[in-house]
């Protein structure tokens, strides 16, 4: 027989036999070669001494009988013969899969330890800079972003990034935490909301027995890390215990050469009754504001989070959401889920047609939204509306503002959560506003009329 043959014929042969031998019988099957076949022998090699051995003592028989059939001659026979360079180059192939599944495992546990890291540190794995997209509004911040990740404590310490909510402040600083993570894993990553720093710090400082050991773990847990990523530090306003601890925390991370990342939905001077000490230590690095993306870059988010998605969509379709959502990256991530969760319950790709049927944003155009409400507000009293959404608090610009949020509830419906949101207030602040304004208007003649003509002005009666 030739040699492709020959070696045609052997599979033929191999493949019965791994239907006819036990499976302990098998690890010793695969690795045999046919060297010839003459008057019904078969003449096989192997580089395994054990593997000749066993099959000649347990499966000899067997083996033939398997021959016979394929062959159809009842003399056929086999011979199994050890190869010592066989042997060698098995034990190369060996050595090579070891170093293989040696590697895949250590891959694994890699990314074991990563994860387990990520989930210690509180990092969401979706906010990474890989699916950051950059653009006009945030290039400057995602290069500093970039910048502190690779070298924490370098430069830019601390590094306070500000802008309205639903911006990417949360992913950039988050992002900081997973490429650390990744690229440096000995250096230990903390995110913490302030609001659960707070919740930290009170339940910890609580007079007990154990507040003196309580007080000491907080310290550590807070202290002992290499990068601290603070979220919404505005939250913090008005708490003085925890504005000194924050200070004893900063202090201490700064002064052992700790990066910090701290973001807000302000500037350090804008956050109301923040104490002098922690605004100057805020201040003190380089403080980077996000705003609002331009529609070239919403479309790029959306277009990625289809990508993403292996998602079937029209370009159009995505340029209609980017075009009607501008506020924002939560509002516009918001829109498109909407959209695709439509797409998939109706089967139907992202269309145009069916972004609009479920969007309907040129209905909504026509509605009386919270900004509206807010401008003619702020007209009606003369102020600014930077003043109505910021931290003033002269009588005129908190009447104003109580009165708008108000009427932004009585109008537009919308929770007190998404008006606190365009108010850049907590949402209980905002509930205090409106209950206060529903009870003063039946008695205050000049709350009464303020709403009515605002109303009117508004085209609201």
């Amino acid at each position: 027989m030739e040699s492709l043959e020959l070696n045609q014929f052997w599979e033929q042969i191999k493949g019965e036999l791994i239907k006819a031998l036990p499976e302990n019988a098998l690890p010793w099957v695969y690795p045999l070669e046919i060297s010839g076949y003459d008057k019904g022998v078969v003449t096989v090699v192997t580089g395994q001494l054990m593997g000749r051995d066993l099959l000649r003592k347990n499966h000899y028989r067997q083996i033939v009988e398997v021959l016979k059939q394929v062959t159809g001659d009842e003399k056929s026979d086999i011979v199994i013969i050890y190869d010592a360079t066989a042997a060698k180059t098995l034990k190369r192939e060996n050595e090579k899969l070891q170093k293989k599944v040696a590697t895949a495992v250590m891959k694994e546990q890699a990314m074991e330890n990563l994860s387990y890291m990520q989930s210690a540190s509180n990092l969401n794995l979706k906010y990474k800079f890989e699916n950051f997209v950059v653009g006009e509004n945030n290039k400057f911040a995602h290069a500093v972003a970039m910048a502190v990740a690779k070298a924490p404590a370098q430069k830019y310490n601390p590094l306070f990034i500000y802008g309205n909510s639903g911006l990417g402040k949360t992913h950039l600083m988050q992002a900081i935490g997973h490429y650390t993570l990744f690229n440096n894993p000995k250096l230990k990553v903390k995110y913490t909301k302030t609001e659960d720093y707070i919740n930290d710090f009170i339940s910890n400082s609580r007079n007990s027995k154990d507040q003196v050991e309580n007080m000491s773990k907080f310290n550590r847990k807070y202290t002992n890390i290499d990068i601290i990523l603070i979220d919404d530090i505005q939250f913090i306003e008005g708490k003085k215990k925890t504005m000194d601890q924050m200070q004893h925390t900063f202090d201490s991370l700064y002064n052992k050469g700790k990066q910090i990342v701290i973001t807000s939905d302000r500037l350090p001077k804008d956050i109301p009754n923040l104490t002098a000490a922690l605004d100057s230590r805020f201040a003190m690095g380089l403080m980077v504001e996000l705003v609002a993306p331009d529609e070239n870059t919403r479309f790029e988010i959306i277009k990625k989070l289809a990508q993403g998605n292996d998602l079937v969509f029209e370009e159009n379709a995505l340029r209609y959401i980017a075009k009607n959502y501008t506020k924002n990256v939560r509002e516009l991530e918001g829109a498109f889920n909407k959209v695709c969760a439509f797409a998939e319950i109706t089967e139907q790709s992202l269309s145009l047609k069916l972004a609009k049927e479920v969007l309907k944003c040129e209905e909504k155009a026509n509605e009386i939204d919270i900004e509206r409400i807010a401008q003619v507000t702020a007209q009606y009293y003369d102020v600014d509306l930077d003043d109505l959404k910021g931290s003033a608090r002269s009588q005129k610009i908190s009447i104003a503002r109580h009165i708008a949020v108000y009427l932004a509830r009585e109008i537009t419906e919308k929770s007190f959560a998404s008006i606190a949101e365009f108010f850049n207030k907590k949402h209980t602040t905002i509930m205090f506003a409106y209950e206060k304004i529903k009870k003063e208007i039946v008695t205050n003649k000049d709350f009464s009329i303020a709403t009515r003509e605002i109303k009117q002005a508004l085209k609201v009666m």
